[in-house]
């Protein structure tokens, strides 16, 4: 049958990215504690187009990602884009995986079990050389240092979320960049608290107010402090609560007019 796709364009406009995105589909992490833990995540693939032609074949990336069924990995993620490379013809190929991650926690004080989900992401861009990002959010809670101060009786808090981006020149656990993550906020958050518990993470907060400008500097200093990691972005978020609107920070290192 006729191929649209590969029919010439006269337009002369390349494409950086073409593809599919929102893609739901099982994979497997390697989990620190358990080997390996299967999730489903949200895909996208993309491959670069070049002028000339009017279009790529869509379904070769579903058939991609069906020659990997049961075996896409972080591990084989540049064994994936170079088939997708290969498939499309293409000089580029992109692939984002999101997907939740658990990771069981002990309450501090009755020691309760709980599953706590953390959203992670997987950005991989194979060109000529392959580039490899992973990302994770975190929640935090974080006390305000000027409430404290301030106020006769306690001090309002907030909901952070932490978004870290990071490059590495040797594997890292997920579970320990998020552990270094909840280091750096006034209080971890749990999926499951008992009144002792929920007593002490509220006096641990209490004793330990912060900024977001706080996290985000107390986040770069441990990220900055571990050789594995060649480049990463820690953005925090706080949900106030006692105004309507975010309170925001970001650290981006090395900054990006000194890469290169």
């Amino acid at each position: 049958m006729r191929d649209m796709q590969m029919e010439r364009d006269t337009r002369n406009v390349a494409i950086d990215k073409v593809g599919v995105k929102d893609i739901h589909y099982p994979i497997v992490v390697m989990d620190k504690n358990r080997d390996q833990q299967h999730t489903v995540a949200r895909i996208n693939m993309y491959v670069d187009l070049p002028h000339h032609f009017k279009g790529t074949h869509m379904s070769r990336f579903v058939e991609i990602l069906n020659r990997y069924r049961g075996e896409i990995t972080m591990r084989n993620m540049g064994e994936l884009l170079q088939a997708m490379k290969d498939r499309l013809n293409a000089s580029c190929a992109h692939i984002e995986m999101d997907f939740p991650y658990f990771i069981e926690k002990q309450a501090p004080v009755s020691k309760a079990l709980s599953l706590m989900e953390y959203r992670c992401c997987l950005r991989g861009t194979l060109a000529e050389t392959k580039d490899f990002v992973l990302a994770v959010e975190v929640p935090l809670t974080a006390l305000c240092p000027c409430s404290k101060e301030i106020s006769a009786r306690g001090a309002h808090n907030q909901r952070s979320s932490v978004r870290v981006e990071v490059r590495m020149n040797k594997f890292i656990w997920i579970e320990d960049l998020i552990s270094w993550v909840e280091e750096c906020g006034s209080a971890p958050v749990y999926a499951l608290l008992k009144r002792e518990d929920e007593k002490a993470v509220t006096e641990q907060a209490y004793d330990n107010p912060m900024f977001v400008e706080d996290i985000v500097r107390a986040v770069t200093l441990r990220l900055k402090a571990t050789p594995e990691i060649t480049w990463f972005r820690v953005e925090c978020e706080n949900f106030e609560s006692i105004h309507n609107h975010s309170a925001y920070a970001m650290v981006e290192f090395p900054p990006r007019c000194e890469e290169g």
